[in-house]
């Protein structure tokens, strides 16, 4: 079991911890000696994952644009080298180009040194193999390996090799798009479209210069495309609103035709079209779901629980699929999606409301860049028939209110407090003769009609913190206040809670 020290190092599927000074009451736990001890940790995980012997592994490593990347990038291709790997120094790099080296270089795993949209002093190690990123009991058994002290042996013979992939990896993008649009000219499909890009100065820079302007798009008014790993224009996250006004305003100001914006990493994308509407969350997982369901008909689209009412109609009465929603976190939607397909139901779609979408025809990996170059490619086949991309949404119903509440749970086991919460309220709603929905599998989500609040709340335990967020959503002006009002009723009455 992992102790106090380690355990806080566990997020999720990634390891997570302070890497740089600069914020007040956050020392840096992301020492040299922890880092090596994980790398170490990951060697011997994936040795055995894999059947070889760690001096006969081929290791990548890349990063964003952290300050405390080039460090750690130091420390662990070192250490992958003392034990006598062939180590793939990719520098800086997407998450999802990581992945990829296992698919085109051939090698046995892979890290990126990322936090994701996290602020600057943050850092962390995502893993990789061939399978995909690593399960939540993969990353305890690395950081066991690191709190118990076993390291691999040393070994001759070991190296490090610098190598280009983010070319090669644009470069397969490109001819995506080049053989999708099939222009009459065929190596500069993008010519004639004016697209934005902001990369928050995160990794994603590369994709206005290694992409788009190769083929042939102007991407003049593009903004904070170089690396700077202090962000200081704006967070470099999709779901954050001042990131969106950014890409919004960008594409306003230039007249552009399409922008696209990417977190950190490049792990997720967004989206905002010629008049400057947003192609972010529900309307994010409408486009991207009329696009997998091409040659998919009937097809299951699985995304997080928090997308709403409106999407459901959406995907399931104007584009002819399924809607499955499940649990929040972009993995669990992947592995249910994966869940599914070994199941004979076709799903060609996995995509979070945050920006993370895998689809299966891309290894289900979670690619901000990807499903981006889906977009373009299909605003560009669009373009062909006299159409603009808003038109494959104009029949998606978005809620007129929304809102967000994120209540602390002050017990120390949050977990059973949540759970005893969740419960309790799905008596109460049952006992008031609430709606429940039938198909929701976190939390609980209750929908109302017009007299009653025109919409629906989902309250859920969240993946990770000791807190609980409620979402609520109406069709009607003053709808999300009544509904939070009814249930204001039954959260006065429930202990551990914060409201």
């Amino acid at each position: 079991m992992l102790n106090d020290f380690f355990k806080q190092f566990k997020s999720g599927t990634d390891i997570r911890g302070v890497a740089s000074e600069g914020v007040k009451g956050q020392d840096v736990n992301l020492t040299d000696d922890v880092i090596a001890s994980m790398a170490d940790g990951f060697v011997l995980w994936l040795s055995d994952k894999v059947n070889k012997a760690p001096n006969k592994l081929t290791i990548s490593v890349g990063r964003d644009s952290r300050i405390s990347g080039p460090r750690i990038m130091k420390i662990t291709t070192n250490r992958f080298k003392k034990c006598g790997a062939n180590v793939l120094c990719c520098n800086l790099a997407s998450t999802p180009s990581m992945f990829m080296t296992t698919v085109d270089l051939k090698c046995d795993g892979a890290l990126q040194i990322t936090a994701s949209h996290h602020p600057f002093n943050r850092n962390g190690l995502k893993f990789f193999t061939r399978e995909g990123g690593l399960e939540g009991s993969d990353i305890e058994q690395i950081l066991l390996y690191a709190q118990n002290n076993e390291h691999p042996e040393k070994s001759e013979g070991g190296k490090i090799t610098v190598v280009d992939y983010m070319s090669d990896y644009a470069k397969g993008l490109c001819e995506k798009i080049k053989k999708e649009v099939n222009a009459d000219d065929y190596e500069h499909p993008l010519k004639g479209f004016k697209i934005v890009v902001d990369a928050g100065n995160g990794a994603g820079g590369f994709y206005a210069d290694k992409v788009l302007s190769v083929l042939g798009a102007d991407t003049t008014g593009s903004r904070y495309l170089d690396p700077d790993g202090m962000f200081p224009n704006h967070v470099p996250n999709p779901e954050a609103p001042e990131a969106m006004a950014s890409i919004c305003e960008a594409v306003k100001e230039s007249g552009a035709d399409l922008g696209v914006i990417f977190d950190t990493d490049v792990d997720r994308g967004g989206a905002v079209d010629c008049k400057g509407n947003e192609i972010n969350r529900n309307r994010l997982v409408a486009v991207a779901s009329a696009i997998a369901l091409e040659g998919n008909d009937g097809g299951t689209i699985v995304t997080d629980s928090i997308t709403s009412s409106g999407l459901k109609e959406f995907i399931e009465n104007k584009l002819g699929g399924k809607h499955y929603r499940y649990r929040r976190g972009y993995k669990n939607v992947i592995d249910k999606a994966i869940e599914l397909n070994a199941q004979g139901i076709n799903c060609p779609l996995a995509i979070e409301t945050s920006g993370h979408a895998a689809m299966r025809e891309n290894y289900f990996l979670d690619d901000g860049a990807y499903l981006c170059t889906k977009i373009i490619i299909k605003a560009a086949q669009m373009r062909t028939q006299g159409k603009e991309l808003d038109e494959l949404t104009a029949e998606l119903k978005e809620p007129l209110e929304s809102c967000e509440i994120r209540f602390k749970i002050t017990e120390k086991d949050f977990k059973t407090c949540g759970e005893k919460i969740i419960a309790d309220l799905t008596k109460y709603a049952e006992t008031n003769g609430w709606n429940i929905a039938d198909d929701n599998r976190e939390g609980i989500r209750v929908s109302f009609d017009k007299d009653n609040g025109d919409g629906w709340f989902l309250l859920r335990l969240s993946v990770h913190d000791p807190i609980m967020p409620l979402n609520i959503e109406s069709d009607s002006k003053g709808g999300v206040e009544v509904i939070r009002n009814k249930l204001l009723e039954f959260l006065k009455t429930a202990s551990g809670l914060e409201i």
